[in-house]
């Protein structure tokens, strides 16, 4: 279950980073005083708003089940990975083998800390 938690808040933060992205790409734009009524029906933005909160309250349980120093780095290496590969898929912005390479790095380092935890 501890782990079910961890990858649901992968998804929720990686989910929350492509909607922020999809509400700053045109026609939408960032929400601002100046113009309250983009602000406010730019669902996308709200939404990965929302995520960013779910994302958060399940980090802390995990947290009360993981170590800091497990639950943390997956956490981030996890986001980094799932957001690299839906930037390719959603967005098309461009992949280099030294992201690739830079990701495997990451996600073996985690993979050697979680060891220790199984």
């Amino acid at each position: 279950m501890k782990w079910f938690i961890l990858i649901m808040g992968i998804a929720a933060n990686a989910s929350a980073s492509v909607l922020v992205k999809l509400a700053m790409v045109p026609p939408r734009k960032f929400p601002s005083l100046a113009d309250p009524v983009s602000a406010l029906t730019n669902w996308p933005f709200w939404l990965g708003l929302g995520l960013y909160g779910g994302a958060f309250l399940l980090y802390a349980a995990a947290l009360a089940r993981l170590p800091l120093n497990v639950a943390h780095p997956v956490l981030t290496s996890g986001a980094i990975a799932t957001v690299a590969a839906f930037s390719i898929l959603i967005f098309r912005e461009p992949f280099h083998w030294t992201t690739v390479a830079g990701i495997v790095l990451v996600i073996t380092g985690v993979a050697l800390i979680t060891v220790q935890v199984g």
